[in-house]
């Protein structure tokens, strides 16, 4: 296959300097306990960060500002590179899920770490995109920003895995 080169539009400024799970050896670590994770969740949907974009991509925000909501692709950047080789992992770092492939996670640890978030769009100016809901940790380079469509991005009726439905009823989602 031939080399993929990505390049960044942009950098994320948020609130949140740390991140909450890590990649260890043999697999994701928590930074902080289950109760504290339940709460920075509900914090991470009020969070508002700006998405500074390039001045010379600022034009590419032109009509944005039309929309809701945005799907915010982004690297993580302080994921050590030697732990992208993880396969499998207990989500979110939890022993009482199962061990998962990675590509049925949404962990950042995998081969590619491109994550995505669907943000609401709070306002736009020159170059800068404010938004609420981005998990992404401060300095985060932006790949790509893309309007939430919900013909495109919304299924009926997903169906997802019972560790994944006991998680979203623990953060109340």
């Amino acid at each position: 296959m031939d080399e993929i080169k990505l390049y960044p539009i942009g950098v994320v400024s948020s609130p949140i300097k740390e991140v909450s799970l890590k990649a260890g050896r043999t697999g994701l670590e928590r930074t902080e306990d289950r109760q504290q994770s339940y709460k920075n969740h509900h914090k991470i949907k009020e969070t508002v960060c700006k998405l500074v974009i390039a001045e010379e991509w600022q034009e590419l925000l032109d009509g944005i500002e039309d929309f809701s909501h945005a799907l915010v692709l982004y690297w993580p950047h302080l994921l050590n590179p030697g732990r992208r080789k993880l396969r499998k992992v207990h989500p979110l770092g939890r022993k009482d899920m199962p061990l998962t492939g990675i590509f049925a996670t949404r962990s950042p640890a995998r081969p590619n770490p491109i994550l995505v978030s669907v943000v609401r769009i709070l306002e736009r100016k020159d170059n800068v995109l404010k938004v609420i809901g981005l998990e992404a940790v401060d300095g985060s380079p932006i790949i790509d920003i893309k309007p939430h469509v919900v013909a495109y991005d919304t299924k009926e009726q997903p169906k997802v895995a019972p560790w994944m439905e006991q998680i979203q009823r623990e953060f109340g989602v």
